[in-house]
């Protein structure tokens, strides 16, 4: 196992997406994750559609590669005094629990903090401590809701829409794996570990508002909020002859080169157009004439003169074009594995590249407690210990 995290041990107590893409993301990188399941295990085993095999969903699979899963009811005081165990002996501890039930388990940071100094334990909450919404639940439509990522459609269309994916989670999660490099790297430092909570409604009230907080940053406001450019409704994939394009062009160069290649030259002395700032204040006759030029030719013939003039421009994909894009399977985006119990399964690479080296080894998804043994193996426990836990149910392998 290779990767700047190689030798990183991670306890993944999650569920859903927000915690196992941020657990995925550290386990890409070559960090060991071991993900503690529940009787029942994480509910995205059965939520998503599509399966070849119980509990085992394709978007199941896709955010839980690179893990072992361990089989734990917490509840009992053997798979509790298990969980610890395997806590008192990791670097970091990831959980989107909520705060209290953690610490009536004793698995808050005071608690784990005594047996492991080292510890990095992230805290995935909905909403941070401190204000009348903390230890609530929510799911990632109510994050949308809250933080006005709903307001943006509105505010575009007229109607309160959710972005089709769990967009809240995602970012959050990748956050979180951010936030958990940036302690580990103090830890090497200070030899310390620390508590890292990180509030899904806070972060995407902040994603909103860099984006949108526009001349109400300043006190008192020099105009209203929201970036117009990106509020209209023509922000979107626009019409051409046989299919749509997206063409962005901002700087000067960009934009002067858009008219040449749409014949209308004259517009590079129109003042409304001359500065990125005067066509972001006539945003909208800006994209008027990006509208009525583009349904003049087809997406291919845009893309070619585009492309001449180097102006930002790319085709409209729908989730099944991504499949065959060229530059994806250029770059060998797409992999093929064979899953132990799955089949034949299509995965994404690791986007991002290390020069000192990638994780070498993909590890399936796992199946329910499909590494319980092991695991506890590892642990020291003797064949008798796990027997008696697998018997009373404080350990688990599949379904329980």
């Amino acid at each position: 196992m290779s990767g700047p995290l190689a030798g990183v041990k991670v306890v993944d107590l999650t569920t859903v997406v927000v915690g196992p893409i941020c657990t995925r993301t550290l386990a890409d990188q070559g960090a060991e994750v071991i993900k503690v399941e529940a009787p029942g295990g994480d509910i995205l085993r059965y939520l998503a559609a599509g399966s070849r095999t119980p509990a085992m969903s394709g978007k199941f699979i896709n955010f839980n590669r690179n893990k072992r899963s361990i089989g734990l009811d917490i509840k009992q005081p053997e798979g509790l005094a298990a969980m610890k165990a395997l806590i008192a002996k990791a670097d970091v501890f990831v959980t989107n629990v909520r705060p209290q039930g953690l610490e009536r388990a004793g698995l808050d940071f005071a608690s784990l903090s005594k047996i492991n100094p080292r510890l990095i334990h992230c805290g995935i909450v909905a909403f941070g401590r401190g204000g009348p919404y903390y230890n609530r639940p929510a799911y990632d439509p109510i994050i949308q809701s809250l933080s006005g990522v709903a307001g943006t459609f509105e505010r575009a269309t007229g109607e309160p829409r959710f972005v089709p994916m769990v967009m809240t989670d995602h970012t959050t999660g990748l956050i979180a794996a951010q936030s958990v490099g940036f302690a580990l790297y103090r830890r090497e430092k200070t030899g310390v570990g620390e508590a890292i909570e990180v509030p899904m409604f806070e972060n995407m009230a902040s994603f909103v508002m860099s984006e949108h907080l526009g001349a109400s940053t300043f006190d008192p406001p020099e105009g209203p909020t929201g970036d117009m450019r990106l509020l209209s409704p023509d922000y979107r994939p626009l019409p051409t002859l046989d299919g749509h394009i997206t063409v962005r062009p901002n700087n000067n160069k960009q934009a002067f080169a858009f008219f040449d290649a749409i014949g209308r030259p004259e517009l590079k002395d129109d003042p409304r157009f001359r500065t990125a700032l005067t066509r972001t204040e006539n945003a909208a006759d800006y994209f008027t004439i990006q509208v009525e030029a583009l349904a003049t030719r087809t997406t291919a013939d845009w893309l070619e003169i585009f492309a001449k003039a180097d102006v930002p421009a790319g085709p409209y994909n729908t989730i099944d074009d991504l499949m065959d894009d060229p530059h994806l399977n250029e770059v060998g985006f797409w992999h093929f594995d064979e899953h132990p119990t799955e089949g034949r399964i299509r995965r994404t690479r690791v986007a991002n590249t290390f020069s000192g080296g990638m994780r070498e080894e993909t590890l399936p998804a796992p199946q329910l407690g499909r590494n319980t043994r092991e695991i506890l193996a590892q642990m020291g426990y003797d064949e008798a210990r796990i027997a008696a836990m697998l018997e009373t149910g404080a350990a688990f392998e599949g379904a329980s």
